[in-house]
């Protein structure tokens, strides 16, 4: 067992810092893959969300956000900056962080960005030239923040004031929808949990997973470091595995509900309608570029 929890261990701190190191700069438009719809350049997931007022798939990557309609056309509806942490909250409205397009200036770390016209553009509301989120979590009329510059769990209920919370060393967090005050961490170790709203947090244990969605009481997802797509009906305290999301190394993972998955890996973003056993391709994904 002890050989196991460090190949464990080992896999995970290779996934967290590959996910570090893809996110700490702009785009570099030398090194961008030509591939994917239209020419898109796609060369690394951060979030994936479905805007409710139009149903499309909206994908947050290295080189700005993308679009796809239910039908597979895609574009990019902004700039080509670099979005990190990213979850859509409401119609048209979209949280975000991460870095500027190459060349246009600006902090190199944009802080809390909102988006009210699905991506077309953004404003920093806060933090600004302060904080890299790389997790996004939106629960209770509450932003929930993993800051990557220092390793911070930051919380805001207006969007521009700040509560600093536990300092832990994460891949992704996910708030229970049912209590605002559990909080889960993905770390090297397995899930760290929190239930005075991420002020502290356990050691980490059990299952191993790179990222994480929470979008019913009964249905917290993980994905692990080699693509499985894991179930927990009682707060992560067990899980199952559901399925396993074709293309390896994951990247970004969104419940939307229940049934409805989303998962982006090292080549594809995958959707499934039933809890993970099957996925389908929304959007292909070039790992050439090296982000």
């Amino acid at each position: 067992m002890k050989i196991r929890s460090r190949a464990a261990a080992a896999v995970a701190a290779a996934v967290l810092a590959v996910v570090t190191a893809a996110c700490s700069s702009g785009p570099d438009a030398s090194t961008e893959p030509d591939g994917g719809p239209g020419g898109l350049a796609v060369s690394h997931v951060h979030g994936l969300g479905v805007d409710p007022a139009d149903g499309r798939l909206y994908v947050a990557t290295h080189e700005g956000v993308i679009a796809v309609t239910r039908t597979g056309e895609a574009e990019r509806v902004g700039d080509t900056a670099d979005y990190m942490g990213f979850t859509v909250i409401g119609p048209k409205t979209f949280l975000g962080s991460g870095h500027p397009a190459e060349g246009s200036g600006g902090h190199a770390d944009r802080g809390l960005l909102r988006s009210t016209d699905s991506g077309r553009t953004w404003k920093t509301l806060s933090l600004g030239g302060a904080a890299d989120f790389h997790s996004l979590k939106y629960a209770h009329g509450t932003v929930y923040g993993y800051d990557s510059t220092r390793g911070l769990l930051r919380v805001s209920t207006d969007r521009t004031t700040w509560d600093t919370r536990a300092e832990i060393a994460a891949t992704d967090i996910a708030v229970s929808p049912k209590d605002r005050d559990v909080v889960l961490a993905t770390t090297e170790d397995g899930v760290a949990g929190s239930t005075d709203g991420g002020r502290t947090f356990g050691a980490g244990s059990g299952q191993v997973l790179a990222f994480l969605s929470w979008p019913a009481a009964d249905a917290l997802y993980g994905v692990d470091p080699a693509g499985g797509l894991h179930r927990s009906a009682d707060g992560g305290a067990t899980w199952r595995k559901a399925g396993t999301v074709p293309g390896g190394q994951p990247q970004a993972l969104t419940a939307v509900d229940g049934e409805h998955v989303l998962a982006a890996t090292q080549d594809g973003v995958y959707e499934s309608r039933d809890g993970g056993r099957t996925f389908t391709e929304r959007l292909p994904v070039s790992s050439a570029g090296g982000h």
